[in-house]
């Protein structure tokens, strides 16, 4: 099958061998129907409603819920006769079975408990969220802002700098060549549409280059926008973070506290827009520097006139609702658990690794209480991101990603926070909050026993015939298209499996299960993806989700697929069903 820009070509020939259109249900499905129908032709509401405890799992239906299925299936399918039939048919009942917004696979609701403290959850977090390309001549701009809101994402980073005369604030990534967007039209942005998708805090986190007057002009800018939406801190710091469900419908900011009576030095290593200088290499900056680390030393170089130094500390501290810091004085220190209060700690992704590596148990006592943020390191220079569970396992609940990348591993972070209803917010498991009896805590290295095992059989699919472009459609081009079924998670638990091929047809019908046995289910995600067979050039790209495997919803379900960029195939879906043993 041939692709032009990531769409399907089909020509005018047809092939004999070609299946178009299969229709019918498979057998699973006509055996549950023949069966709550009694071996008759309609199926009811009262027995739509056990088929819907007994097969899908749901806990209680009542009998006006499965009318409003019927007669919302009836009024699509029936338009003549629509308020005559008060039941289904078997061609009705498969179609309900393949609608994802009336059989969706997850919970479509907020359930998990929302009154615990934010470290208590992993937060769905974007890296350079103000970026619509590479991080090195990519234009800065608050669409990426908003795309990122919209799906859901709740923590934003932005990259505070002068601009050439130092009397106004502009974001952009320092040390590169990207066109700035202005400050104010971001915060313009995100009050518009921080709680489009959610309703749960969306925290900003700060990477400071500022002159302690534009720190204060950054704190007016946001007081005066966002008012009673701005989260403002208890004095005296916290031990404890506030819980996502105190924080509804705020903002919280979240950066390094500026230093006070700090001498005056020059800055060696940026202009004050924040370009690179000729001998400074982004590679190295990012290598020396953590994003805290070089925020700090900004802080430290331009210093305080003494007179305004007050107000501006005031001013601008007062809004640090998460204080953070950096690894600057080695890992342990930073690891290192402060009974004054709770912060965020940020790492690039390499040091997070040698820091899982030497002090895993500290990692994880750490992430208990205080935030751990973990970003891309610096070569990743065309937004690519890396595998987000090696901090999901070590309880890293701000694993930052660049949201313009593509890729498994974003499909993963898209799967993951799919979970709790796609609030932005999912409950970490209890095992990673409670340490054993000797102080001993999770260890995602460690031989687990199997807790539950999962079957998962995929029926069929459907929908790329009315989702692509028809131009090319014979023996040649017509798809054969397979299914890849697999699990990751922790080491024990990722697997891989696939379905045969099926030749030449838009509906592929597969019906085979497989089983997965799980060490840790909470941290698992169920992946899945739909390839087509295209030897001997590389099999084309057909189709993904991730779905996470507490939040399956057993029996018979329809699965909606998204494409590389994670947005949604409008008409992909595969008929699949899912049974914990």
């Amino acid at each position: 099958m041939k692709k032009d820009m990531g769409r399907y070509k089909m020509g005018l020939c047809f092939s004999d061998k070609l299946r178009m259109n299969r229709g019918s249900p498979p057998p699973d499905v006509v055996t549950a129907f023949v069966e709550y129908t009694e071996g008759r032709n309609h199926l009811t509401a009262e027995q739509l409603c056990r088929f819907l405890v007994e097969v899908q799992g749901e806990t209680e239906v009542p009998i006006s819920d499965a009318e409003k299925i019927i007669e919302r299936i009836t009024c699509a399918r029936h338009h003549i006769t629509k308020f005559l039939r008060h039941t289904l048919n078997l061609d009705d009942f498969f179609s309900f079975l393949l609608s994802d917004d009336m059989n969706h696979p997850i919970d479509s609701k907020v359930h998990q408990d929302m009154q615990s403290p934010l470290s208590h959850y992993f937060i769905y977090t974007s890296h350079n969220s103000y970026l619509t390309g590479n991080q090195i001549n990519s234009e800065c701009s608050d669409v990426p802002l908003i795309k990122a809101l919209k799906r859901g994402v709740r923590a934003l980073e932005l990259d505070l700098w002068p601009n050439s005369t130092k009397d106004d604030i502009l974001v952009l990534h320092g040390w590169a060549w990207t066109p700035p967007v202005d400050l104010i039209k971001c915060l313009r942005s995100i009050k518009d549409h921080a709680f489009s998708a959610s309703a749960y805090p969306v925290i900003l986190t700060l990477e400071d280059h500022l002159t302690p007057d534009l720190q204060a002009k950054a704190a007016e800018m946001m007081k005066e926008l966002f008012r009673d939406m701005l989260y403002f801190p208890e004095s005296g710091g916290s031990k404890e973070f506030p819980s996502p469900e105190d924080l509804k419908y705020r903002v919280v900011v979240s950066t390094k506290p500026p230093k006070r009576n700090c001498e005056k030095e020059k800055d060696s290593e940026s202009d004050v827009s924040g370009k690179a200088s000729s001998d400074v290499s982004i590679d190295r900056v990012d290598d020396e520097k953590t994003e805290e680390e070089t925020s700090e030393a900004k802080n430290e170089e331009v210093g305080f006139d003494k007179e305004s130094s007050n107000l501006d500390f005031v001013t601008y501290s007062r809004l640090i609702a998460i204080p953070s810091g950096n690894a600057k004085n080695g890992l342990k220190e930073a690891l290192t658990i402060d009974n004054g209060g709770v912060r965020r700690l940020s790492l690039r992704e390499q040091k997070f690794k040698k820091a899982t590596e030497i002090y895993g148990t500290e990692v994880m006592k750490f992430t208990q209480k205080n935030l751990l943020r973990i970003y891309p390191k610096a070569t990743r220079v065309n937004s690519s991101n890396y595998r987000p569970y090696n901090g999901w396992m070590y309880g890293a609940q701000m694993v930052a990603f660049n949201m313009q990348g593509y890729g498994r591993a974003l499909w993963m972070m898209h799967g993951m926070f799919r979970g709790n209803g796609g609030c932005g917010y999912v409950k970490k498991p209890e095992f990673m909050m409670n340490n054993g009896l000797g102080g001993e805590v999770f260890d995602p290295k460690a031989k687990l026993p199997v807790k539950t095992t999962l079957k998962v059989k995929v029926y069929m699919g459907k929908g790329w015939d009315s989702c692509f472009q028809r131009t090319c459609f014979n023996t040649w081009s017509s798809p054969n298209f397979y299914t890849r079924v697999g699990i990751t998670g922790v080491r024990a638990d990722k697997v891989m499996k696939k379905t045969k091929k099926e030749d030449n047809t838009w509906e592929p019908f597969w019906n085979e299960e497989f089983e997965f046995q799980l060490t840790a289910p909470e941290l698992a995600l169920l992946r899945i993806e739909v390839h087509d067979y295209n030897m001997p050039e590389k099999d084309d790209f057909s189709g993904q989700t991730c779905l996470p495997v507490t939040e399956l919803r057993q029996g018979i379900r329809s699965v909606p697929l998204y494409d590389r960029k994670g947005e949604r195939l409008v008409s992909v879906t595969l008929l699949m069903r899912f049974q914990f043993v």
